[in-house]
């Protein structure tokens, strides 16, 4: 039984709630009064709402965002009918903006906006003493970091063995980039670092060896992202990884030195390239110098164990096919370790929409509110695009087809056009994006190679069956058999490949 219920509607079960944990630390008296209830967002809507309603709660919480926002529609609506008297408060990015356009908003009793840390427990105790505001929307001020208690004691013994574990050592972002909602996010603020590296060592004394670090701009004050490095550095353990989001051209000669010293596979960086286009750049108010990020992509590749994950973006305003082309071949002769296409999307809040009119930019209704079409690519083209960044992601960035995805564009100084070509091929071939087994893929890549770029079988085969038995497969598909010796996997490669090195998976 609690009072007040906490309820996290997570994308994946691995991803523990961070944002619910922050509001459950930051109770106050009320904590003991309170519990935090995790779901997943394939779970079914009567389902989480009999968990809730078991818990006999005065109080609900959701936290809602892009990824759980028709979820918890249903869930909200499925409480205010069978429990109509039941205060429902919600925050969360995608309800903190543009509030008035909602049915989900419109439902619920009260909606904090912008960090609700300290707001919620505000709301909680007038709502306790049976107290009701009349201000629906309630806009909650930034709250200062100092005064903040951390939530990283609230990850249990379960969250630390099987679970993500987020943590931050700042927020906001000091950059305008209009597509994102961090750039709504100012000023930037950091923790006080005393305290966070003593949470820190609290998580690593009890197991804890997969740090995700959630912000926006790790590298943007050198010297606490120096001091951060240097503490899991004297206390690094050979499986100890840590994620990072970095500014691409900010590097400077000490963070470089210190991050040559982790071995290889201990550090990850995620990296917001976005566009090489300076128009496109320029339209959308991102500040980004292509030389020095390209220098340090190279000095990553070049002289440090670091797992490179870099970002582009299809759709943005001003990017024409060819331009994201030549920006995806761009980024792939850097050689990160993985390139994520995304598509652009009209978040709540952002100013993306200013290009509306000129850029004819169509999105989707419907989370997660994709580009569907605009002034530059026509809706058909755009689905190309679409598909060519998920079959980019089962070849490319899977970790599966190592050797043998580089095949793709050995011919051809346009990978892009290479792999587009293949894209296209595979849909016709498949007719789907979707639910394609590792061997069928695998199949498909041994065709298209052998049939379409005419590569001869007998050298493409030991070469896709060494990337097919990487992860301990030891059978040999039917399909490669007539071309391969039994012992032909543990043979040295046939062709010669100039890709990329061995992928690794996305921490999303």
């Amino acid at each position: 039984m609690a009072d007040i219920v906490l309820v996290a509607l997570n994308a994946k079960y691995a991803h523990a709630s961070f944002g619910s944990r922050y509001v459950l630390a930051n109770l106050g008296p009320l904590r003991p009064r309170a519990c935090l209830l995790e779901f997943e967002i394939n779970q079914r809507a009567t389902e989480i709402v009999e968990a809730l309603l078991a818990c006999r709660p005065r109080i609900i919480g959701i936290g809602v965002y892009i990824w759980n926002v028709q979820l918890a529609t249903e869930v909200v609506s499925m409480l205010k009918r069978v429990r109509p008297e039941l205060p429902v408060v919600l925050g969360g990015p995608e309800v903190s903006f543009e509030t008035a356009q909602q049915t989900l908003c419109q439902s619920a009793d009260y909606v904090i906006s912008g960090e609700a840390d300290l707001e919620f427990a505000t709301l909680c105790v007038e709502l306790l003493r049976g107290e009701r505001r009349s201000q629906q929307i309630i806009p909650a001020e930034l709250p200062d970091l100092n005064s903040l208690t951390l939530p990283y004691d609230l990850y249990d013994d379960r969250d630390v063995a099987q679970r993500i574990v987020y943590v931050e050592a700042s927020r906001g972002c000091p950059f305008t980039c209009e597509f994102c909602l961090s750039s709504l996010d100012l000023p930037v603020r950091q923790f006080p670092l005393e305290r966070l590296l003593s949470s820190f060592e609290r998580l690593l004394d009890r197991g804890v060896r997969r740090f995700k670090f959630v912000d926006r701009t790790f590298n943007l004050n050198s010297k606490v992202s120096a001091e951060i490095l240097e503490f899991f550095l004297a206390r690094h353990r050979p499986d100890l990884f840590l994620h990072f989001e970095m500014i691409p051209d900010r590097l400077p000669v000490g963070l470089r030195e210190l991050i040559a010293r982790f071995p290889p596979g201990a550090l990850q960086f995620e990296v917001g390239v976005q566009s090489f286009n300076e128009e496109v750049s320029r339209l959308i108010r991102r500040r980004q110098d292509p030389e020095k990020l390209a220098d340090n992509f190279r000095f990553l590749r070049e002289h440090t164990g670091v797992h490179v994950h870099a970002d582009l973006i299809v759709g943005l305003p001003g990017e024409s096919w060819d331009s994201f082309g030549l920006g995806f071949d761009r980024l792939l002769a850097l050689r990160p370790q993985e390139i994520q296409v995304g598509m652009l999307k009209r978040l709540r809040g952002t100013s993306i929409v200013r290009h509306d009119a000129e850029w004819q930019m169509i999105y989707s209704e419907h989370p997660p509110y994709e580009i569907l079409q605009n002034k530059l690519i026509d809706f058909q083209s755009m689905q190309r695009l679409r598909r060519f960044a998920r079959y980019w992601d089962l070849v490319g960035n899977s970790g599966n087809f190592i050797d043998s995805c580089p095949l793709l564009w050995e011919r051809n100084t346009q990978p892009f056009t290479s792999l587009m070509r293949w894209s296209d091929w595979l849909y016709a071939a498949s007719g789907r994006t979707h639910g394609i087994a590792l061997g069928n893929l695998a199949e498909f890549l041994f065709t298209f190679l052998t049939r379409e770029l005419e590569f001869d079988p007998c050298a493409v085969a030991p070469v896709l069956l060494r990337d097919y038995q990487r992860g301990g497969r030891s059978n040999r598909p039917a399909f490669l058999r007539p071309y391969v010796a039994p012992d032909a996997a543990a043979a040295p490669p046939r062709i010669r490949t100039s890709g990329l090195r061995r992928q690794a998976r996305h921490l999303a």
